[in-house]
């Protein structure tokens, strides 16, 4: 695996309307890298929701019917820029494309029994549909910055408020709560 190495420092940006072109035209050019292999792939993440402030990363999700099958597939996403990343995380592959040393894209590839339930796709689906809640959110990302949270820390300091919302929004889908980091 290839050590992306994370930013001394975390940014977080003002919302770029620019950011779902250009998640379409990843995920345009994932498909044509290695067609056929992700019955479903989808933007999901701060970029994913109109107006919320985010880190300026493009974070995609895509199904595969066995995650045996992606690693077969390295090179060509290899050729994309997107190299594996290991996090801890034992229920995905990540792979983490960066441009100049900067993060600029993570692809999270899935299985699809699970896709329906993935707190990720949950979590962006009701912070578009309830912008209180985003806000709330970008509020609480731009405090941990400010604070001088590091990179290591500042998905832990989100944690209790993406828990929340994200366990009210599978309540509303009858769906029990489950951590949403899985480390």
């Amino acid at each position: 695996m290839t050590a992306v190495p994370e930013p001394s420092r975390i940014h977080i940006a003002d919302y770029d309307p620019d950011w779902p072109r250009q998640a379409a035209a990843e995920i345009a050019a994932l498909r044509a890298a290695v067609p056929g292999l992700f019955a479903e792939i989808e933007h999901i993440g701060s970029t994913a929701v109109p107006g919320l402030a985010a880190k300026p990363v493009i974070d995609l999700m895509a199904a595969v019917h066995d995650l045996a099958h992606a690693p077969a597939h390295r090179a060509a996403l290899a050729g994309l820029g997107y190299q594996p990343h290991d996090n801890g995380m034992t229920d995905r592959l990540l792979y983490v494309r960066a441009e100049g040393g900067v993060r600029s894209h993570t692809l999270h590839v899935v299985t699809l029994e699970s896709w329906p339930t993935r707190n990720q796709r949950i979590f962006r689906d009701h912070l578009r549909a309830h912008p209180a809640d985003a806000a709330t959110y970008a509020q609480l990302k731009r405090a941990i910055v400010a604070a001088g949270t590091g990179p290591g820390e500042y998905a832990r300091a989100k944690t209790a408020l993406v828990q929340e919302l994200t366990d009210r929004a599978r309540a509303r889908l009858g769906l029990p709560s489950v951590p949403v980091w899985e480390k």
